[in-house]
């Protein structure tokens, strides 16, 4: 079973206690279930949410994953999952030419992404990482209400940085954007390289854009099933 710290297009964080009891509460004794915990992109801003589920391998949990290219900020793509002993001792193998023994699939891995992510780790530290943590909800926070200021629907997951809004109408502004979209919607992940200006200078060009998309009885989609009625400013739930 996977805990998603953060998932892809509306950065839900899945409860992990509730997941742990629900299991239990079944009948599930610790050894009949396994759980990993993927943090791709929330898993290393968690620890700086005091609201946010506390991933721990002092809970039932079998491994843990986080992404050192997205929040971190490495330059090139990387990761690191922790696991238990027990289970890289069953998935270890001889690899003769190296005299060692090698638990990963590939066996081989770029040198230089360690090197980073430990330059970047200590050069930012705890509270550096804090302080992008703050930020980062803080600006994500400012997006959404700009957008339901601007009649725009929008939604925020809590505890994420994702916001989530009505898919731009014009393929060569989301290109411009570098927009990841799905259905009818789109969003935008908010990293510490995102400042209020850069936030101002996109809300600014989208509502323009969005006033020649929208004229006479051509009316913005309503996307209350992707984000909820409540975050939905479409004609219908206004």
């Amino acid at each position: 079973m996977m805990f998603a710290a953060g998932t892809t297009v509306k950065g839900a964080v899945d409860d992990l206690d509730v997941v742990i009891q629900t299991l239990e509460e079944c009948g599930f004794s610790h050894d009949r279930f396994y759980i990993h915990c993927d943090g791709a992109l929330f898993g290393l801003m968690m620890p700086f949410v005091k609201r946010a589920p506390k991933v721990s391998f002092k809970k039932p949990i079998g491994s843990v994953s986080v992404s050192g290219h997205k929040f971190v900020g490495c330059p090139m793509p990387c990761g690191v999952q922790i696991t238990r002993m027990e289970h890289i001792n069953m998935l270890s193998s001889n690899v003769e030419y190296l005299a060692s023994r090698d638990a990963t699939i590939m066996g081989s891995r770029n040198g230089h992404a360690p090197l980073f992510l430990w330059y970047t780790l200590n050069r930012k530290g705890y509270k550096g990482f804090q302080k992008d943590v703050q930020k980062c909800l803080r600006n994500a926070h400012y997006l959404k209400d700009r957008l339901h200021e601007a009649g725009i629907s929008a939604m925020l997951n809590e505890l994420s940085s994702t916001v989530v809004f009505e898919r731009p109408r014009d393929e060569e502004f989301v290109r411009r954007w570098q927009l990841a979209c799905e259905g009818n919607i789109a969003h935008v992940v908010v990293m510490p390289n995102v400042t209020i200006e850069k936030l101002d200078f996109f809300l600014n060009e989208l509502v323009e854009k969005r006033s020649t998309w929208y004229q006479g009885n051509v009316q913005p989609p309503c996307i209350a099933a992707e984000i909820g009625k409540a975050n939905c400013v479409c004609a219908l739930h206004k």
